[in-house]
């Protein structure tokens, strides 16, 4: 039994249209909660899931906004909860990944990466704490923020920015608000790969395999369920924080 209900819960899960996010708002509603799905430009996908949950006996609603975009994002909270009635769960999921080495990232790649991972979801979670009072945050980080990847630069970077903001934010908006992290490890190739992408990395691995969208799905339900766990980071990732540490 959980110590949390989320039963009646409203969470707004970021980028919820496709891969974890999918996951993750699936998820939310078979524990049933309500769940306003995210979106930026893959509309039809976020119209499928909406329905797809619904069926399952939960209300379920549709908002967009471009992270690049501060005159979109900057008012997600309230669209989320002018649709909803109200919101108690903020899930931000949603970021790039785009491929760039210490060589090739610029100034603007690093503000991409640094509004779209990083910004937006403080901006939404100070919204939340400010309006809302009370509730649970979750934020998405990586499982090489114990190293780093230099292939991926600008993208790590704001991944430890948002991993630095969840410990100040859980310190911050106690007690009303708890506030943890998820850190993905090898779960989905990147866009543009296939599966074998994932499949030659296996071996990075300490388990020898890798996870699924649900297996990060299962890690943010486990957060929400709880009412004792603040400014903590689960890694799922099959233990390749262990081996990269200090290495990257």
């Amino acid at each position: 039994m959980p110590i949390y209900e989320l039963k009646d819960k409203v969470a707004l899960v970021t980028g919820a249209a496709k891969r974890i996010g999918r996951a993750t708002a699936i998820a939310l509603a078979d524990a049933g909660a309500n769940v306003i799905v995210h979106y930026n430009t893959s509309r039809d996908e976020a119209a499928d899931l909406v329905a797809e949950l619904e069926e399952k006996g939960v209300r379920a609603w549709m908002v967009q906004a471009d992270f690049a975009r501060p005159e979109e994002y900057g008012t997600l909270i309230q669209k989320a909860v002018g649709v909803a009635g109200s919101l108690d769960i903020l899930v931000n999921n949603a970021s790039i990944f785009p491929r760039e080495t210490m060589d090739e990232v610029d100034f603007g790649s690093f503000n991409e990466n640094m509004q779209v991972n990083a910004w937006a979801p403080f901006v939404f979670a100070r919204s939340f704490a400010k309006e809302l009072c009370r509730g649970k945050i979750i934020n998405m980080v990586d499982s090489r923020i114990t190293s780093t990847d230099w292939t991926h630069v600008g993208y790590i970077w704001s991944k430890h920015v948002i991993n630095e903001m969840t410990r100040m934010m859980a310190l911050a908006w106690a007690p009303d608000i708890t506030v943890n992290a998820v850190a993905p490890g090898l779960i989905l190739p990147p866009p543009g790969q296939d599966q074998s992408y994932i499949e030659r990395l296996t071996n990075t691995v300490p388990l020898k395999k890798h996870g699924e969208p649900e297996d990060i799905a299962r890690a943010i339900m486990f957060l929400l369920e709880s009412d004792f766990i603040t400014g903590q980071v689960i890694f799922v990732d099959g233990g390749r924080h262990l081996r990269e540490f200090n290495v990257g």
